[in-house]
């Protein structure tokens, strides 16, 4: 017994205090939240979220017990392969989620159980750590074209198969991780501003080829009201929610407009949070994620840059950022509406368990830094955050 109290106390030791309250509040609220709802998401909703919730605290403090330094350049090459593997099983014997619509094939079926993952949920985990490693590595000489044509093939090893699968919600995030990262390297601007013209230049021919519903998604997502009893119906319904709770909320056992709303326990969570605490409520959401987000970000900064701890941070800190930005655009109805979760508080197992693994490298890169930063051309990880 006294060798576990004493693994526990080293474990918890590991953990950053603003980063777990912060898990925690947004854990705490997503759970009261089902269960003021549970009779609109059912008791399973319930279970499931208060399960991953305990397996992810503990997966958490797991993680952060570990040297991420030491795991990451074990299992580099078997994280990669695995990676793809798990991608291509997916494109290829993956299946839909709940809307028909979409006919994605983000979702792989564990054999003989009948429980549903979405692989690229937790590929990210195993992309970060590897992409920051193959950064760090080849920082000093980062902005040599074959440098940049490398780290363009390891990063199409994942965003390919995405793409195939026809999931864009995802592959956005995937965009998104890879250029913060890219930036945070050093990476010359002059290769962003060509990437913009690129972008531009052929978004005619890349238009032409995106599906009718991706299409009308993304037009109608930027202006709901061109067709409010279709495509925009939802993102007007979670705006109507969130404007019928008020400063104060309906109460946690209200009926409202979130019972009409198709995914109101997944990508519109924060509309019935709104709804049933109120503006209120809702500022208590955004400004615990900016404080996690911050606190990230310095965890960055402080980082050690002896290694790749820091690029692993700004990975997981940027994808955070776009992804709560997209999912509250969405629930205002100010941007599509593409299938993102939000972090920790979207009722769902893939997305909140590959969260907590985040959150455990986040802990463990913090209390492993040892704090002495090499200062290199083009680091832009001086700027302070706090």
């Amino acid at each position: 017994m006294k060798k576990v109290f004493a693994f526990l106390k080293r474990a918890f030791g590991n953990l950053d205090p603003t980063l777990f309250f912060c898990s925690l509040l947004l854990s705490v609220i997503s759970i009261v939240t089902i269960i003021g709802a549970v009779h609109n998401f059912g008791y399973s909703k319930l279970r499931m979220q208060i399960f991953i919730f305990i397996i992810g605290t503990i997966l958490t403090v797991v993680v952060a017990s570990l040297d991420f330094r030491e795991l990451v350049n074990k299992l580099w090459i078997p994280m990669i392969v695995g990676s793809v593997i798990l991608l291509v099983l997916t494109l290829i014997f993956g299946k839909s989620g709940t809307s028909m619509e979409t006919a994605n094939r983000s979702w792989l079926e564990i054999p003989f159980t009948g429980i549903m993952i979405q692989p690229s949920e937790f590929v990210r985990v195993t992309f970060i750590c590897t992409f920051a490693k193959h950064l760090f590595a080849v920082e000093d000489h980062i902005n040599k074209p074959l440098t940049l044509l490398f780290l363009v093939g390891h990063a199409s090893l994942v965003v390919v198969p995405i793409l195939l699968s026809g999931d864009l919600g995802v592959a956005l995030i995937y965009f998104s991780i890879i250029l913060i990262m890219l930036y945070c390297a050093g990476l010359h601007l002059g290769y962003f501003a060509a990437l913009i013209l690129l972008v531009v230049l052929l978004s005619p021919y890349l238009w032409e080829h995106l599906k009718p519903y991706q299409q009308e998604r993304i037009i109608v997502g930027f202006d709901p009201e061109l067709d409010p009893l279709g495509k925009g119906w939802q993102p007007l319904l979670s705006r109507r929610a969130i404007a019928a709770g008020g400063l104060f909320g309906n109460g946690m056992f209200c009926n409202g407009y979130y019972e009409e709303l198709t995914a109101s326990h997944t990508d519109f969570i924060l509309a019935t949070i709104c709804e049933k605490f109120g503006f209120l409520g809702g500022m208590v959401v955004i400004v615990t994620y900016m404080v996690m987000i911050i606190r990230i970000f310095n965890i960055a900064r402080a980082a050690s840059k002896t290694d790749f701890g820091g690029l692993i941070c700004a990975g997981i800190g940027g994808m955070l950022v776009v992804q709560i930005l997209e999912n509250v655009g969405m629930c205002f109805a100010l941007l599509p509406v593409v299938g993102i979760t939000l972090p920790l508080l979207s009722c769902g197992g893939s997305s909140m368990l590959a969260t907590f693994l985040m959150l455990g490298l986040l802990h463990n890169v913090n209390s492993h830094s040892d704090g002495v930063r090499k200062a290199r051309p083009g680091d832009r990880f001086d700027l302070d955050v706090a």
